[in-house]
């Protein structure tokens, strides 16, 4: 027996329709109260879940921020320098910091992959466990190849931002991903910020020492770890577990009686997910990246973040070298590393903001933007590499950061404002490996022992001809689509005007030639 469901309907009059079954026979009117019912249903489930999401949104940002709070993290390379580990400046410059960039290169393709197939929460207790990891030795390692292992489970670390990054749009719908997007960036720089200070004020005005910060820190990151044991667990992911997921949904769908009626349906699911791996969704957008390259906006902005990130995070990674070579504190409360990552974020921060306000034709200026940005850059690095000034290194540095941080949004909003959220995600993902490729190559060649092993000040040298030729490129870009565009503007008007002076002298001509008649004809004078 098959149980019909009928609801009345209303016509445009007002009036209601009576619904007939499959005999023909009228059916008897039905009070739409159990529609109400069930939509009232459906709305208090539909609050639940968006209740659920919030609060996982909190918790994340919660768990965001607290993972951030490693007070002597911008001290490491004091610390390491420090009659406490007793290393050489080379030693620190040419062997402990390269490892760093080797082992991000590593793990980062993996740790990509991983991501999205563990659905998020094991990387974030990964990352935890490194962040242990690392404040274990240096509290506990004097050795050079612990502290070359502690610059290992550091680029695991960095590696697996990405989940953080993205986890969180696995637990919301799509129609707040800039909101809950905003909100998690914030609360990391927010963390940044509060650890910065905080770090500063226990060392300039409690004269906490710097393995004493180093125990502050690992209480930290093991409360940090406590709190990824508690994240929720995703239900979905963008690249894989899609043919599971959907298989999943169809049996939930399925009553029992199809399910036990209709075998085939199950073998079907199997042999779907046994497709091969040529056939996956990975794997078919790997073969849209072709497509990027071909979008001039998507290409530009790709390069520069290949290209910019690579060299902003070469200073990020050096720049504490630097920074005890132009001013070798005595004291540790003269150590101002602190209060300058503090105020370098803050100014980032407040960049990033206003950049979401800047309103230009990106089409035609985009080259000249990033070609002045760029050119400044190279000139605060040229600045840090020549002053004796402590406080000019510190303020070129965080007006250095504040000039990409600047156009960290803009590059993410015309990469994602014409592609798919998985397709965004892959390309972003492609872009960083890109640009830890080059990374690498300009450490091994600049920077590693096996290398040219070159001291922090000639580094700085080799940064800023890097940024000085990227400069040069952008803005000969930028003059040659400039005179273009204004070429074919002027051409386009010419053309224009030609055609209006074609058409007035046809008329002109007509006229002199007759008159036209009321019917249409042509009357000769």
């Amino acid at each position: 027996m098959v149980e019909v469901i009928i609801c009345n309907e209303r016509t445009e009059d007002g009036k209601e329709e009576m619904k007939t079954d499959d005999n023909g026979h009228t059916a008897e009117n039905v009070a739409p109260e159990s529609v109400i019912f069930e939509t009232k249903e459906d709305l208090e489930t539909q609050m639940q879940n968006t209740s659920s999401w919030i609060w996982s949104v909190v918790y994340l940002c919660f768990y965001g921020f607290m993972v951030q709070l490693k007070p002597g993290e911008p001290f490491i390379t004091p610390y390491l320098l420090s009659t406490e580990k007793n290393f050489t400046r080379d030693q620190v410059t040419n062997e402990i910091t390269p490892v760093l960039t080797y082992s991000y290169m590593a793990v980062l393709v993996p740790v990509f992959l991983l991501t999205d197939y563990l659905r998020y929460k094991p990387v974030l207790i990964l990352q935890s466990l490194s962040h242990v990891s690392i404040w274990v030795l240096l509290l506990l390692g004097y050795s050079l190849l612990e502290m070359q292992f502690m610059e290992f489970f550091y680029g695991i670390t960095m590696a697996a931002r990405v989940a953080y990054s993205s986890y969180i749009f696995s637990l919301v719908p799509a129609n707040v991903y800039q909101r809950v997007a905003s909100y998690s960036r914030s609360a990391v720089l927010m963390g940044v910020f509060t650890s910065s200070v905080l770090g500063q004020m226990c060392v300039s005005l409690g004269n906490v020492s710097y393995m004493t910060l180093s125990m502050v820190s690992l209480g930290f990151v093991i409360f940090g770890l406590l709190l990824s044991f508690c994240l929720p667990w995703p239900k979905r992911s963008m690249f894989f577990n899609q043919a599971r997921l959907e298989k999943e949904r169809k049996e939930a769908a399925q009553s029992e009686l199809a399910r036990i009626n209709d075998g085939s349906v199950a073998a079907l699911g199997s042999s779907h997910n046994s497709l091969s791996w040529a056939n996956s969704v990975f794997v078919q957008m790997l073969k849209e990246l072709k497509n990027v390259v071909k979008v001039p906006s998507l290409r530009l902005w790709s390069l520069w973040w290949v290209f910019n990130s690579t060299g902003y995070y070469l200073v990020v990674f050096y720049v504490h070298i630097l920074w005890n070579k132009v001013y070798p504190a005595i004291e540790n409360k003269h150590v101002y590393n602190g209060a300058v990552e503090a105020a370098s974020t803050l100014l980032g921060a407040i960049a990033s903001f206003a950049a979401g306000y800047v309103k230009i034709r990106w089409n035609l200026w985009s080259e000249l933007v990033i070609g002045l940005i760029t050119g400044a850059q190279a000139g605060l690095l040229l600045l840090m590499g020549i002053t004796g000034n402590i406080w000019v290194c510190y303020v070129s540095y965080a007006l250095f950061r504040g000039f990409y941080q600047f156009l960290v949004p803009i590059a993410i909003f015309q990469i994602a404002s014409s592609l798919t959220k998985e397709l965004c995600a892959l390309v972003f993902g492609v872009n960083t490996f890109l640009g830890t490729i080059l990374k690498t190559v300009i450490t091994l060649i600049v920077v590693d022992k096996s290398g040219l092993g070159l001291d922090v000040h000639s580094q700085f040298f080799v940064y800023f001809f890097y940024f000085t030729l990227l400069t040069v490129i952008y803005l000969g870009c930028s003059a040659f689509i400039i005179t273009s565009h204004y070429r074919n503007q002027r051409s386009g008007q010419e053309a224009t005007e030609v055609a209006i002076a074609t058409e007035l002298s046809a008329m002109a001509s007509a006229a002199s030639d007759g008159t036209t008649a009321h019917n249409g004809a042509s009357i000769k004078t």
